[in-house]
């Protein structure tokens, strides 16, 4: 490979550049999937992206020919970093759970949900002013804009949180 990078100097930067969207990519990712607990691919992950790694890197240290290589290397890694969240969100791996709080009737709201194929669960709270209805439902993070449309639909005015869920266990899921 080197042979390649003396004949021609100018691809290094740009090969320095995308290792680095890979490799800082497949680390967004691998971080992703430790904290959701998957102990399979986790480690593939970080296999393939250390090999990128350590490829890239010694051809920095080994070719040190100017600054554009040190600047493809800084840009790769925020470049990489973008791309990985984006991948991230395309994936929509795991759950998230919405918690719901509604000055409306929440059995609608829950009745909407589970017309959609979303269990959901409503629970009466005492708000800071009145009377509330709390919902509470786990989805796939694939679903989470469907779910968002469905609540604002139901009540503009709805003040809701989204909490990643690391596990979840038995429960109503929209079937794919």
């Amino acid at each position: 490979m080197g042979e390649f990078f003396d004949l021609y100097p100018w691809a290094l930067p740009i090969a320095i550049f995308f290792g680095r969207i890979g490799d800082v990519s497949l680390g967004t990712l691998r971080i992703i999937f430790v904290s959701k607990g998957e102990k399979k691919i986790a480690p593939m992950i970080g296999f393939v992206e250390v090999l990128i790694w350590v490829v890239i890197i010694s051809q920095v240290l080994t070719k040190t020919s100017g600054p554009l290589n040190y600047i493809a290397f800084a840009g790769g890694y925020a470049a990489g970093t973008f791309v990985g969240l984006f991948i991230e969100q395309r994936i929509g791996f795991g759950f998230i759970a919405y918690r719901v709080f509604t000055a409306k009737n929440g059995s609608e709201l829950v009745n909407i949900l589970n017309k959609h194929g979303y269990g959901s669960t409503v629970m009466q709270g005492q708000g800071s002013v009145a009377e509330i209805n709390i919902i509470e439902a786990v989805i796939s993070r694939k679903d989470g804009k469907k779910v968002e449309r469905i609540i604002v639909e139901y009540d503009p005015n709805a003040f809701y949180l989204v909490e990643d869920v690391r596990g979840k266990q038995r429960g109503i899921f929209v079937k794919r």
